[in-house]
């Protein structure tokens, strides 16, 4: 079971990106853009990642390097698990060559560390990935929460179930709940759901729900919120 976060105070600015998927140029051009931006405001600033770090771009090993190795200057950062990470750990606790992982972007993670193509037996699959990727990146990978919550907002992957206390929420939820799978809540929820996962042309609101991820390995577009404390919110994107 992941960590889940809660804070009793939010900051005066948060910025949540969305899903990366190995783009590390895009990553590097927002975070960029987000810093610049920063550096305007006053009070406490934070980035909280929403997950899938790896998988289907070009770049994922450079991605995890980034983000469990920096820190913005004068921002604190959050990274949270997305459904994508799980998968890799899951592969990573016995590497095999049938494992689902290597159907939805897998392959294309294993190439950014240096391993082009599939041994031909599990043995050599084995020992090429134990050779190849980094240990701080699997424990970066392992120790990431599945929920960050603050006052009126709480930052997911994926989704929740409605009508469930966030503190009972279960992570193949968070990390893999897509929007038209969470039902109608009884009552509305007291906080804005920011997440990524499902992938839509343009950040959008829908229902209570702020979804970011704009599909960048696909669309060539990082996208992220910038969120005030007064409640103000910003896009940000890579290309403009």
């Amino acid at each position: 079971m992941r960590q889940k976060l809660f804070f009793s105070e939010r900051p005066e600015v948060i910025y949540a990106v969305g899903d990366v998927h190995g783009c590390l140029d895009l990553l590097h051009i927002l975070q960029e853009k987000i810093k610049a931006d920063a550096a305007l405001e006053t009070g406490d600033k934070w980035i909280i990642m929403l997950g899938d770090y790896v998988d289907r771009g070009p770049k994922s090993s450079g991605v995890l390097e980034e983000l469990s190795t920096t820190q913005p200057d004068g921002i604190q950062r959050f990274c949270l698990s997305g459904n994508h990470e799980d998968s890799m750990l899951d592969f990573l606790k016995n590497p095999h060559r049938d494992h689902r992982w290597l159907e939805f972007g897998g392959l294309e993670t294993l190439q950014s560390y240096g391993i082009p193509w599939l041994p031909d037996d599990n043995r050599q699959l084995r020992i090429a990935v134990q050779q190849a990727i980094p240990p701080h990146h699997i424990t970066f990978a392992a120790g990431l929460p599945s929920l960050i919550a603050v006052p009126g907002l709480c930052f997911v992957h994926a989704g929740l179930l409605n009508d469930v206390p966030l503190e009972q929420q279960e992570d193949k939820h968070l990390l893999w709940l897509r929007p038209s799978q969470q039902g109608a809540p009884s009552v509305p929820n007291p906080f804005l759901t920011v997440h990524g996962h499902t992938p839509v042309r343009n950040v959008a609101m829908v229902d209570n729900r702020l979804n970011v991820d704009t599909g960048a390995f696909m669309t060539r577009r990082l996208s992220a919120v910038k969120i005030k404390r007064d409640g103000e919110v910003t896009v940000m994107t890579s290309d403009g």
